[in-house]
């Protein structure tokens, strides 16, 4: 990786495209510090205190590089985007309108970019005004009025919209995906924090969380590069004197399909009665407060929901991303088979039967990654602050990045033939 970056730097476009991101991920940092106009720092953190273990809120902080914990400008992070790209995506797939406006080429894909960006303010809106009433409730505002609670709501709106921007502008002036290297430097940013709790507990424990940890790494970059591939056969066709077709191909099935989004989802789903509650309810019922505590995935209920949760979320988004009826319909269409199989549905069928293996595995392995926390909270006292799902972003990222970087290095070094 570091040979990579350091033949890149000799090349000066990808030098400028390197400082470019740079720059950028330093303007990202100084907008997670700088607190939101008319948020008081110091009532946030004794709210932080009162609230306690909540995972989907230390999450939260995690991809937004602290900046969530602080309320500052930059508190939601690309959060709005995502969640409006993953509509968009399940929308695309529920209504043939928008898929057909997906298979338009380039102008089918600005059209979907600009129903993003416009969902993105929609819920950019949406979450900062159930933050800043949260607030409100909470007496955290510097004044209770509404001049403080508009101008902290419109606050949190342009520091989403001005994330997404800088993300895209990553993406074209910079190196790699942009709202991929925005989450990648928010959770390396908590790094400080992890090793100031290791230097805070003692030797043997310190030791041995060092030792998971890079038990942790290895297991994310297993699952970032482990994949099925599936054997193909194109038979050998005529056209005029030439010969085409007769290689032979695979279909690479990766093992984590749906990468952190079941972990993400189902973490919010079981999070979100908490949250809720601490938004609206003011004094909860001692039954409710108890079904809350059950479901914290420190505990045996709300860790088997979390697990189960994690798998129908894997599986669902798999069969989305999957498609194995298009995939054998196109191979039919280009004279390819899969040795042994027939083309067509029985091509589809061993195709599906595959992709669910598959995803089970893919889904164990994520369950593992992301009940790691509780093992350095329950079993080590350690509050880490990332686990097993920001180090597969982390890992992933790196892995793209450089692989960008090294396509770029190849085009501009090859000359071809004369």
């Amino acid at each position: 990786m570091f040979k990579t970056l350091r033949t890149a730097w000799k090349v000066p476009e990808l030098r400028k495209r390197i400082m470019f991101t740079f720059w950028m991920m330093a303007l990202l940092r100084i907008g997670a510090i700088i607190p939101a106009p008319g948020v008081n720092p110091a009532a946030i953190s004794e709210m932080l205190a009162n609230v306690g273990d909540n995972n989907l809120l230390g999450l939260m902080n995690v991809f937004t590089g602290g900046g969530f914990s602080t309320m500052a400008i930059f508190a939601f992070g690309v959060g709005p985007y995502i969640t409006s790209s993953i509509i968009i995506q399940l929308l695309t797939i529920a209504f043939t309108k928008l898929e057909e406006i997906s298979k338009e080429g380039e102008d089918g894909k600005k059209r979907i970019n600009r129903m993003t960006r416009y969902l993105t303010l929609v819920i950019a809106i949406m979450q900062a005004s159930a933050t800043t009433l949260l607030l409100y409730n909470q007496n955290i505002l510097i004044s209770q009025t509404v001049l403080y609670f508009a101008l902290t709501l419109l606050s949190f709106v342009a520091g989403s919209l001005l994330v997404m921007w800088i993300g895209e502008q990553m993406a074209v002036k910079g190196i790699g995906n942009g709202i991929s290297l925005i989450i990648f430097i928010n959770i390396v940013a908590s790094l400080p924090q992890t090793i100031i709790s290791l230097r805070n507990s003692e030797i043997p424990i310190a030791i041995l969380a060092i030792v998971l940890i890079i038990i942790m790494i290895a297991f994310a970059v297993l699952m970032a590069l482990g994949e099925r591939r599936v054997p193909v056969q194109y038979a050998k066709r005529m056209s005029g004197r030439k010969v085409y077709g007769g290689q032979s191909q695979n279909i690479p099935i990766k093992v984590n399909l749906a990468g952190v989004l079941p972990v993400i989802f189902s973490m919010s789903l079981i999070q979100f009665p908490e949250i809720i509650t601490s938004i609206f309810v003011k004094n909860p019922s001692e039954t409710w407060l108890t079904v809350i505590d059950n479901l914290r995935w420190t505990t045996p209920i709300g860790g088997t929901i979390y697990v189960v949760l994690i798998f129908a979320f894997a599986f669902f988004y798999s069969s989305i991303a999957f498609n194995p009826v298009d995939i054998a319909a196109n191979m039919k269409k280009s004279g390819g088979f899969i040795p042994g199989i027939r083309p067509g549905k029985p091509t589809s069928d061993y195709l599906s039967k595959i992709a669910t293996h598959v995803t089970l595995m893919g889904a164990i392995f994520l369950s593992i990654l992301a009940l790691t926390p509780v093992l350095f909270q329950v079993f080590l006292n350690l509050p880490i602050a990332f686990g097993g799902t920001s180090l597969l972003i982390v890992v992933g990222v790196a892995l793209e990045t450089v692989k960008g970087l090294e396509s770029q290095m190849l085009m501009r070094t090859y000359k071809g033939f004369l």
